[in-house]
């Protein structure tokens, strides 16, 4: 006969998993075009964190580079455990293989370090399933606590889902083992606050936004699920086994921690029972069997816990719903793999910042890179009128900027977007500056071409005779006539003419001079009339570059109104992830309260209360119009220290009319 479990379950309601907050797929092919693609799978799980031989724990490059590689979403699933309790296994049925991680079949502890294999999701396209099978824990041979511990916390740290792998049963004894969770408060610390003390004294409710869903595996189970006469589910069985036991004395705080820790920093929770894969020898070869060979109430077992894994495992996202990809979680490795080896606490907080620099400033070049591909490597210029132009800077700009927007996180103090804002401007500027360098040339060579017959005649003497300056005049006002009637010479246009003629005014008038055949009278009405002409010119020529500095002086308004527009899209996004978040948590404490409430514990009770206080005063500052409009504020004040350039050029503009006409 299989024992029963006994006692009362607690009905506190179990939350199944957190709602995703994926990035948008639009905002996700914006920025990485080959996030959507399946990328190659790898074909064997990687060493990814080693013990070195120095002792304490290091990266190895290898395999870091191989999940950098990867630019899609990913859900991390991580399990821990006591040495030889078939953590490998389990892992190869999410990676659906027969083998892949190192299973062994002895007594020594097969896995060392923490080993990672990225597969294709199952369920979720465009996601890579990462699976983090780690060293097992109390190890006899190693005899190194220190380093399990910093190998669970590095587990909790990098996974969305955390597996806790246990054999037999949910008793006092697998509870005194799980005490690296009751660790965890003297090696992570939440806030980067100065002087931040140990995460003991930090509010639980700030770990619990950072830390993974909690799945407890408990194998080769031989109890039945009943309690009190009736069946139960294996969350109720866990539930039943994390309530708190009463007093306040010495037995009764060590039975409870443990499960406080459990309640308090993973109140999502998921539990599952196995039987026995298989029977007698064949446990020693499980590699070698099929499915059908293996115990059928297993399978079902199995099946269930990969479809609950594949259906709710969120992709690994840092506080604000930004989604991790391989590339920024290889980032996190790194950094919280050099504090540990420091001595210095990892924190959350500062990781995320850190992430946030390294992100943020790829976010500026991956824009400016996309700012390129959208104007083309062929672009044709020069354009024919300023406002083409920029209408094209417009275009790649807005493309620019939503690529930013999608890929950068935490820029509070809008130094990145100012960053790219300077250099979008800068690229404007070279942009007009090319244009005109474009129309310049082009002009030249049309003028270059027109004037070769009149230039011809002047060397000839054609008209160095009485009426020649006539002739002249009806000859340059052709020349004048098909340059103008030449496409595409761009912005310069009147600029280059206006140019050529002026250097071409004192021939004019040598040949003016030469032609004895006019009176003096009409030498002076047609001297007046050329004059007219040339002011009238120079008139035209003024207005156009008024205009065309009124076009961008109302392009930087444009962009300026875009960069706003964006930036607010942008932070509502944000608002409304954090604030679900915050209700998420806010529930889940709920819920612990309530529990601890039932089962007569109100100081703890009251603790969470002043976390719920915290949560609720935090959630109603992020709700607040000035949430958003402070950042609007300061993106304008930042702005202004980049966009006036134009203004210089507006006084320089009017001091040169001025000069013109006075």
């Amino acid at each position: 006969m299989r024992s029963t479990v006994t006692g009362q379950v607690a009905h506190a309601s179990v939350p199944q998993g957190q709602p995703p907050c994926p990035a948008p797929a639009a905002l996700l092919q914006a920025v990485y075009p080959t996030a959507m693609a399946l990328q190659t799978p790898m074909p064997a799980p990687v060493c990814l964190i080693e013990n070195s031989p120095a002792g304490g724990l290091q990266v190895n490059r290898e395999a870091l580079a191989q999940l950098q590689a990867g630019s899609q979403p990913v859900v991390v699933v991580a399990i821990v455990g006591l040495y030889r309790t078939g953590k490998s296994y389990l892992m190869n049925r999410l990676a659906s293989k027969r083998t892949g991680f190192s299973l062994g079949s002895t007594i020594q502890s097969h896995t060392k370090g923490i080993w990672m294999w990225c597969v294709p999701h199952p369920r979720q396209p465009g996601h890579t399933l990462v699976l983090l099978d780690t060293e097992g824990l109390g190890d006899v041979e190693k005899g190194d606590a220190k380093n399990d511990t910093w190998i669970f916390a590095l587990a909790v740290l990098l996974s969305s889902t955390l597996i806790y792998n246990s054999l037999g049963v949910i008793d006092q004894c697998a509870m005194d083992q799980l005490h690296y969770v009751t660790e965890l408060t003297e090696h992570i610390q939440a806030k980067a606050a100065p002087g931040a003390s140990p995460a003991a004294e930090e509010d639980g409710a700030q770990f619990v936004r950072f830390f993974p869903a909690f799945v407890w595996a408990v194998r080769d189970f031989t109890l039945q699920l009943r309690l009190d006469g009736r069946d139960i589910t294996a969350d109720e069985y866990l539930e039943h086994t994390l309530r708190l036991k009463p007093g306040s004395g010495r037995v009764a705080q060590t039975y409870n921690l443990p499960r406080q820790c459990l309640r308090h920093f993973f109140p999502t929770r998921k539990c599952f029972v196995f039987e026995q894969p298989a029977r007698g020898q064949d446990l020693h070869r499980l590699e070698e069997l099929h499915d059908n060979q293996l115990n059928l109430g297993f399978r079902e077992q199995a099946a269930r816990f990969c479809a609950h894994i594949w259906a709710t495992a969120q992709a690994k996202a840092l506080p604000g719903g930004h989604v991790v990809t391989g590339k920024m979680l290889g980032d996190l490795v790194v950094t919280y793999v050099d504090a540990i080896r420091s001595g210095v606490v990892p924190c959350l907080e500062s990781a995320v910042l850190a992430l946030a620099q390294v992100e943020n400033s790829a976010a500026v070049e991956a824009a400016m890179a996309r700012y390129s591909a959208a104007l083309g490597p062929e672009l044709a210029l020069p354009t024919e009128t300023l406002l083409e132009l920029l209408a094209l800077h417009a275009q790649a700009e807005r493309e620019a900027l939503r690529t930013f927007m999608a890929r950068a996180f935490k820029d509070d103090t809008r130094q990145f977007q100012t960053e790219l804002m300077r250099r979008l401007e800068q690229q404007k500027e070279e942009l007009c500056q090319r244009n005109e360098r474009a129309s310049l040339e082009r002009c030249q060579a049309v003028l270059a071409e027109v004037s070769r017959d009149l230039d011809a005649c002047i060397r000839d003497g054609f008209y160095a005779v009485p009426g020649g300056y006539q002739r002249f005049l009806g000859d340059r006002q052709e020349m004048v006539e098909r340059y103008q009637q030449v496409p595409g010479k761009g912005i310069k246009a009147n600029a280059t003419l206006q140019d050529f003629l002026a250097s071409r005014e004192p021939m004019a008038q040598a040949i003016l001079r030469v032609d004895r055949a006019l009176m003096e009278t009409e030498k002076e009405v047609e001297a007046q009339r050329t004059r007219a002409e040339a002011a009238e010119r120079e008139q035209e020529l003024l207005q156009q570059e008024q205009a065309e500095l009124q076009q961008k002086l109302e392009e930087q308004r444009r962009s300026h109104e875009e960069h706003v527009r964006q930036l607010e899209e942008t932070l509502q996004r944000e608002q409304k992830a954090l604030l679900e978040e915050l209700d998420r948590t806010v529930a889940q404490k709920l819920q612990e309260q309530e529990a601890l409430l039932r089962e007569g514990f109100r100081k703890e009770s009251a603790r969470v209360g002043e976390e719920l206080r915290r949560l609720r005063e935090e959630s109603s500052a992020i709700s607040q119009p000035s949430w958003i409009s402070a950042a609007l504020t300061l993106l304008g004040d930042v702005a202004s220290l980049v966009l006036p350039c134009f203004m210089g050029k507006v006084v320089g503009l009017g001091t040169r009319l001025l000069g013109r006409f006075l």
